[in-house]
């Protein structure tokens, strides 16, 4: 794949958008690449879990400002679908994604590490939605997703202002679980995704499946999508394997993923 690499390490899939000289900035190109990349993704049974960073010293630095820059209204509309249609594949991917956010994520990379389950970042990781800046609106969920992280008065003094904060920062409001030395960055979202694959990969899935459709309804419907998991659950050979060894005292677990 031209800009974005898939890498397998056991069961983990490290996705890296690799276009250095532009600081990994999202063009047409990258998102289609990102797009098949995910496919290739949701199609190998062997990946668990997936990391997605970014090659050198950047995660995404944004969108890329000189195609954007010959955008009529018309392409402006059908480049933030393409975006978004991607975006919300990457979110709704049945298997967990850490992003290991590694330089600058700004504008459409701070957008698509929002997509991602869990997000870890390096000290030298910076953040923010600079858009207004540029004469347009975040364009990739941004104006969405950031809201409902870090609620409705952080994300509107972020991108109302187009604010640039740190990965200290980002952790404080919720925007990253953990900043580490860029130098451990990698092995801490290696070490977070072998915890999640030594995990039953079914209850895994169905686990995000639900905390995803609970975020965007109401309370009781996402307990009715809580109580369909837990049946489907009950029924595998995982269920009766993770019960068994907790009951016999022993740490082994046999998951089969079925």
């Amino acid at each position: 794949m031209g800009f974005v690499k898939l890498e397998k390490k056991g069961h983990i899939g490290i996705i890296t958008i690799d276009r250095q000289e532009a600081l990994n900035a999202l063009n047409t190109q990258v998102i289609t690449d990102l797009d098949e990349v995910l496919d290739q993704v949701l199609a190998d049974e062997e990946i668990y879990v997936s990391i997605l960073t970014g090659a050198g010293r950047s995660f995404v630095a944004g969108a890329d400002i000189a195609e954007m820059r010959q955008f009529s209204a018309i392409d402006g509309k059908r480049f933030a679908i393409h975006c978004d249609n991607v975006f919300l594949k990457l979110e709704n991917l049945s298997k967990p994604v850490i992003a290991a956010i590694n330089g600058f994520a700004l504008g459409g990379g701070c957008e698509l590490c929002m997509t991602c389950d869990i997000r870890l970042a390096s000290e030298a990781a910076k953040f923010g939605q600079p858009e207004v800046g540029l004469g347009i609106t975040p364009g990739s969920g941004g104006t969405q997703r950031l809201p409902r992280i870090v609620g409705i008065s952080k994300a509107m003094e972020l991108i109302l202002t187009g604010k640039v904060i740190s990965a200290v920062e980002a952790k404080a409001i919720g925007l990253v679980s953990e900043v580490y030395p860029a130098e451990e960055l990698m092995d801490k979202a290696m070490e977070l995704a072998d915890a999640i694959c030594a995990n039953a990969q079914i209850a895994v899935c169905e686990s995000k499946r639900c905390i995803r459709m609970g975020m965007q309804t109401d309370i009781t419907t996402g307990s009715a999508f809580e109580a369909e998991a837990f049946g489907v659950c009950c029924g595998t050979e995982d269920k009766n394997e993770g019960m068994g060894a907790f009951l016999e005292k022993r740490r082994e677990k046999n998951f089969h993923n079925r």
